[in-house]
């Protein structure tokens, strides 16, 4: 063995060892207590989405509230201490549509709105599901247009204010 190479492996063994602390410290972390929620009534979030980006077929928002939901259950939080609010402005509007709406809005006579269904389900359990008034007057969206359930609030930015002076916790997608 030269010298080099005697060299590199006193280094690469160092290295190892070095790290074998750092497994064991992350299996004891791994073992720790999972900190859990404190407050567990009147629990207020309201979430500001605009960003059209979609998740596993659905709308990102959408999605990660109805996780939002699953979370609180797994906690044994009653769903009625639960106060939760969506907002939809700009790009993510046409999430609302119903599917008359939606295939007009998509050019497309086939399609249909993939968030009907969710939108369904957090209606169910007590989400505000709200659309931006001043949105649906740029897009030519009429109340007739959405899904039913869906609330029309004047505007995004002033409804966001509004719950977030009220203690609504806010959450952007």
């Amino acid at each position: 063995m030269t010298r080099q190479t005697s060299l590199l492996f006193c280094l690469l063994l160092g290295c190892l060892s070095a790290a074998a602390p750092l497994t064991s410290a992350a299996a004891q972390s791994q073992q720790a207590d999972i900190i859990g929620v404190q407050k567990r009534t009147d629990i207020k979030v309201v979430y500001d989405d605009k960003d059209d980006v979609w998740e596993a077929g659905i709308g990102k928002g959408l999605y990660y509230l109805r996780g939002l939901l699953e979370s609180y259950k797994s906690l044994g939080i009653p769903q009625n201490q639960l106060h939760i609010s969506i907002v939809l402005h700009g790009p993510t509007a046409y999430w609302l549509l119903n599917d008359q709406a939606y295939r007009r809005d998509k050019k497309d006579p086939f399609a249909y709105n993939p968030n009907s269904q969710v939108v369904a389900e957090l209606l169910q359990h007590g989400v505000s599901v709200e659309i931006c008034n001043v949105t649906m007057r740029a897009k030519g969206f009429t109340p007739e247009d959405l899904l039913p359930g869906v609330v029309i609030v004047h505007d995004a930015y002033t409804r966001l204010i509004d719950l977030q002076q009220r203690g609504y916790a806010y959450i952007r997608f």
